[in-house]
């Protein structure tokens, strides 16, 4: 694979722009007991410039999710018995998927057999970009094939732990011993663009691979992983090609995060610490870009 080192620039935005340009993104995501992981995806989108986000969620949480969120619309969608999405949301959901720009499913949604069906059937149906992250990830991992011919591309973004179960591996650690690797084996089974979370994130489409140098283990917290499905999301609603979009969304994501280590060090920080960083880090990241067409990272 060639290594890809230089980043690519944020979409313009035209002085006469709107809400519309900057793409609508839906968000499928939540269950009872793990709102916030919706909570954080949802507004890491908007945060990454997306112009509208759709967060489709249990009708069970919907008032906390609906109480939390201004900016953000959110649905409610018919709810298993355990509080997670079912099987009846799926044609609603399906609309929903139609009338978006990016789709990003999985965190806090739980392991219902319902909702694993949602999540297969729309990783193969949907036409957007797609982004699938935590419990839509382990949805596949009993049928990776669900991707192979999707309708559009997948964007799939796992720890070390998820892709040992993607992979069928014992365990994270026969993935840290070579994580290029890993990466590597997945995308010649399965095609799409492969983020492998971590000290030195690999962003990969098979053909080229980049390794990511912002963040530091402060932001090895839970929810971050959740504003990373939200962040990519949004770049590839604004139109950005997918293994683009997963590259800028991880490196930025990895400067909100340093910018935040730097201001509250390392031991407090939290994952919505992230969401107040974003903005410093677009705006330092396209100030940096000026009028170039890439950017190295050492000059952010």
């Amino acid at each position: 694979m060639r290594e890809i080192v230089e980043l690519p620039r944020l979409p313009d935005r035209s002085p006469d722009a709107h809400k519309g340009d900057f793409g609508r993104v839906l968000v499928i995501a939540g269950s009872v007991g793990f709102t916030g992981a919706a909570y954080l995806c949802a507004k890491a989108a908007l945060r990454s410039g997306a112009g509208l986000v759709t967060l489709a969620c249990p009708e069970t949480v919907y008032p906390i999710l609906a109480a939390k969120h201004a900016c953000v619309m959110v649905r409610p969608v018919t709810a298993t018995d355990k509080g997670t999405v079912g099987s009846a949301a799926l044609r609603e959901l399906s609309g929903l998927c139609r009338a978006s720009d990016a789709v990003a499913i999985g965190p806090g949604l739980g392991r219902h057999d319902e909702t694993t069906m949602i999540v297969r059937e729309l990783a193969r149906s949907v036409a957007a970009p797609m982004v699938i992250d935590a419990d839509g990830l382990n949805a596949l991992a009993g049928d990776v094939a669900a991707i192979d011919n999707a309708a559009g591309p997948r964007i799939l973004t796992p720890h070390p732990g998820e892709m040992a179960r993607l992979l069928g591996q014992s365990g994270p650690g026969e993935i840290q011993k070579d994580r290029r690797g890993a990466a590597a084996e997945f995308l010649r089974r399965h095609p799409g663009v492969l983020v492998l979370k971590g000290q030195g994130t690999i962003v990969s489409d098979g053909q080229q691979f980049f390794t990511n140098p912002t963040g530091n283990p402060g932001m090895a917290t839970g929810g971050t992983g959740d504003v990373l499905a939200g962040c990519i999301a949004a770049l590839a609603g604004q139109g950005m090609e997918p293994f683009d979009a997963a590259r800028l969304g991880v490196f930025l994501h990895g400067l909100a995060g340093d910018l935040a280590a730097d201001e509250l060090g390392e031991d407090s920080l939290i994952a919505t610490d992230l969401l107040d960083r974003l903005p410093g880090a677009f705006k330092r990241y396209r100030d940096a870009c000026g009028g170039r067409g890439a950017i190295n990272p050492a000059d952010v």
